[in-house]
């Protein structure tokens, strides 16, 4: 992680982690971004939830970071949900039509409660 980026995750159970990231996501901060989290997804945490609450600026290094996370997660059978996305990266994403692309959630907690790989393993027993 570069100095104006921060990076924490959380593992929340099987495959799904929560990634805070906080700071900038541009040219320079990217490429750990992005290597950071293809590692996660390697070592099997392949459904991120990504905390973009304090993300102060992104730009389109940034979000070719973010589609290439996304495309790879899928590729590993998870997903790429952002949420707490801010105003200025939510319209970036608008500007480009990426927000109809990457899956966004409005906070954390909806993102955890309507996650698939969550909702099934808190089903009844025996299924």
């Amino acid at each position: 992680m570069s100095e104006d980026q921060h990076l924490t995750v959380e593992h929340v159970r099987g495959t799904v982690s929560v990634v805070a990231v906080s700071g900038e996501i541009d040219y320079h901060s990217s490429p750990a971004l992005r290597s950071d989290l293809l590692a996660l997804i390697e070592e099997g945490h392949s459904d991120l939830i990504m905390d973009m609450s304090a993300v102060e600026f992104c730009d389109s290094s940034g979000l070719s970071a973010l589609i290439s996370l996304w495309h790879r997660a899928r590729a590993a059978g998870g997903s790429l949900t952002l949420t707490s996305i801010p105003a200025a990266v939510d319209r970036l994403l608008s500007l480009t039509g990426l927000d109809q692309v990457l899956p966004a959630s409005p906070t954390t907690q909806d993102a955890l409660a309507d996650h698939p790989a969550l909702r099934k393993a808190d089903g009844p027993a025996g299924t």
